[in-house]
């Protein structure tokens, strides 16, 4: 299958069935769980997110996807790192998100992928801008959306009702203007 996009050391690809396994895994573990909408992730989870991806062509308005970041290498020896969430809100604004296994976390592999994904975004969907919206307590993935260039714009004061409790949380966003005259330029 060929790539969305590479970097120095990550491919980012749609999901195959045989990435399955791995991404149920290390979305059952509670860690990773915590700041996502589900608080168990089975394998019949994964399947059921692959078939309604395969429904609709990648880039579907009003739709989410999936994409799949693995390690360089040959087909047998890529690892499954995380996955990067797409959402095509309009024709112009489109929404990430992204998951990582714990093990896969602290190396720089997020924000390679990300701004790998920005990369593409930007030069070959061209929407005009791109937004991410993050638990405030989830410090990682804010710093994160801060390192490769997002603006924090928003912050919410308890608006969700989330897992039994009322959250917070951060709005970030680029324009595609930013993207230009700063990191993609």
């Amino acid at each position: 299958m060929k790539p969305l996009f590479q970097t120095e050391r990550i491919i980012c690809r749609e999901f195959e069935s045989a990435d399955l396994e791995a991404f149920a895994e290390y979305r059952a573990q509670p860690e990773v769980a915590r700041y996502q909408s589900w608080s168990e992730y089975s394998y019949q989870d994964a399947q059921a997110l692959y078939d309604n991806m395969k429904k609709v062509p990648f880039a579907t308005v009003g739709h989410w996807f999936q994409l799949a970041i693995v390690t360089k290498g040959d087909k047998d020896s890529q690892q499954m790192l995380g996955d990067l969430a797409v959402h095509f809100i309009d024709g112009q604004q489109i929404e990430i998100g992204f998951t990582f296994a714990p093990n896969s976390q602290g190396q720089g592999y997020a924000s390679e992928a990300v701004l790998g994904l920005l990369a593409y975004l930007f030069s070959e969907l061209k929407p005009h801008r791109v937004i991410a919206t993050t638990d405030c307590d989830n410090v990682p993935s804010w710093l994160l959306l801060e390192r490769v260039g997002l603006r924090r714009e928003a912050h919410f004061i308890e608006n969700v009702f989330f897992k039994g409790g009322w959250g917070s949380e951060f709005q970030y966003a680029m324009l595609a203007s930013e993207w230009r005259t700063g990191l993609g330029g």
